[in-house]
């Protein structure tokens, strides 16, 4: 245990965000620079290093935070990293994206605010990297086996990097023009700096993973022909069918999906363009959705210079404690401040949009909505509650329903579909298909940075024990063998 009395003594204490009217002149990240080193010890000291670590089972990586934050308590950074990376491919991004389930099963947090994990774990990658103990860790041998892996987001260069250490050649293939997926194009400049990307894929590329940007399995290579010209594939591409609004007005002009917006934002700051395509500048901007995609939908919109921002969800308002159904170490939904809230804006619970109104040029100028409450099994319109609000862009925010079958990959591959639009898998996360496998959205369906870390991790064992006979790639327990580990 690092303080025996620090979760005693000492209160939790987070981040510090820079003031609200200077950030939203800028992309930068949020935080203040170097805010967490004065206070981190003591924070890491609050660990209690308990006999049962719930946080290892909170965290789909299986993090051993009990560990790190003990080297983090005494300033041993290089050591503090190494624990890290034993778990997490890229903590530098689940540091900054993850919604942090780890904190949630922090036993401390039975009955006081819970030890600061995530600050913890992000101040250890970013003081690894400052110190240059982030290196390249190419295999001793080829293995002579070859593997495609299709996607790079977190799933995918997760998989990569493992089956690269392995010895196996590796190519990742990305649709887009850069490599990280929607770590690069669907998550703001505020919330990570690309840079952070950057240098990952530098230190993958020095390991031997080769990168082809730029080219879409499925339309620009044969997805069969792909599976043929390689000894295994991960598919790891993403549920990226995007959950639509079918309402009247949806055609109008101005309606976008959330994917549609938010990339070309960070397009500017990669720059490719000198101002946005579309843009939210003196308009008045509605976001229908209100999880992370919603919320990176208003801060952008508020650096873009909105008139307002209004963000719509169905849901009713989350209570601010933990809900009696969602006990101590599960995951409460509770209502969250984000940074972009803090921002400014205006949030709505509880309602639906019945259709939208444009103007003579076929541009969306209002948004129509009523309340709803939940009966008879779904939401019901509640009479006399119609409203209408101005609306000249909205994005949607919905969610995604499953992996794309517009492009022929799953087709040409013949992959066998789940009940839910998903790539079904084993416990090994192989798919139907001898020799390919899933990690990630595309099999789990929409979920956490931090799941398509475990996956990547996972599927990668599962392909080095296919090509190999056996597998020492260190993964989250697989359900197969949890049983044997009881």
């Amino acid at each position: 245990m690092a303080d025996p009395k620090g979760f005693l003594t000492t209160g939790r204490e987070t981040a510090e965000t820079r003031p609200v009217d200077e950030r939203v002149k800028d992309w930068n990240e949020v935080y203040v620079p170097g805010s967490l080193l004065p206070v981190i010890s003591k924070q890491a000291g609050r660990c209690m290093d308990c006999g049962i670590p719930f946080c290892h089972s909170g965290c789909p990586l299986g993090n051993l935070i009990p560990e790190w934050n003990d080297y983090a308590y005494r300033g041993d950074w290089t050591a503090a990293s190494e624990r890290l990376h034993a778990t997490n491919n890229f903590p530098e991004f689940t540091g900054r994206l993850c919604p942090a389930p780890c904190e949630t099963a922090c036993v401390l947090g039975i009955n006081q605010p819970a030890v600061t994990i995530k600050n913890v774990e992000v101040t250890i990658i970013d003081k690894a990297w400052e110190a240059g103990a982030v290196t390249p860790q190419p295999p001793e041998r080829l293995s002579g086996k070859t593997v495609a892996v299709v996607g790079s987001g977190p799933a995918g260069l997760a998989a990569a990097q493992q089956l690269t250490r392995a010895g196996h050649t590796v190519a990742v293939y990305e649709r887009a023009d850069r490599i990280g997926g929607l770590l690069r194009y669907g998550i703001p400049e505020f919330k990570m700096e690309k840079r952070h990307i950057n240098r990952r894929v530098e230190q993958m590329r020095a390991e031997g993973t080769k990168f082809r940007t730029g080219v879409e399995i499925g339309r620009d290579i044969d997805a069969a022909k792909l599976r043929k010209r390689y000894d295994a594939v991960v598919i790891a591409a993403g549920a990226t069918t995007a959950r639509d609004l079918p309402v009247p007005g949806r055609e109008l002009t101005g309606v976008y999906q959330a994917m549609d917006y938010l990339p070309l934002a960070n397009k500017v700051q990669e720059g490719d363009y000198v101002a946005p395509p579309v843009t939210a500048e003196g308009k008045h901007v509605v976001v229908i959705g209100g999880g992370d995609t919603g919320a990176d939908c208003v801060g952008t919109a508020h650096r873009q210079g909105a008139a307002s921002v209004t963000q719509l969800e169905i849901m009713p308002r989350p209570s601010e404690e933990r809900p009696e159904g969602q006990p101590w170490p599960t995951y409460p939904m509770t209502y969250k401040v984000t940074s972009a809230h803090e921002e400014g804006g205006e949030r709505v619970y509880s309602v639906s949009t019945t259709h939208f109104e444009g103007d003579e040029e076929g541009n969306v100028a209002f948004l129509h909505l009523v309340e709803v409450e939940f009966a008879d099994g779904g939401f019901q319109p509640v009479p006399g509650t119609e409203k209408k609000i101005p609306a000249e862009l909205v994005t949607l925010a919905m969610g995604f329903i499953g992996v794309d079958r517009e492009n022929g990959l799953v087709e040409q591959l013949g992959l066998e579909l789940d009940a839910r639009g998903n790539v079904a898998r084993d416990a090994d996360y192989a798919t139907s298909v001898p020799g390919v496998f899933v990690a990630g959205d595309a099999g789990r369906g929409q979920s956490l940075i931090v799941w398509a870390i475990a996956e990547g991790r996972s599927a990668a064992r599962g392909v080095d024990r296919m090509l190999t006979g056996a597998s020492d790639l260190p993964a989250p327990i697989r359900p197969t063998d949890r049983a044997l580990a009881v």
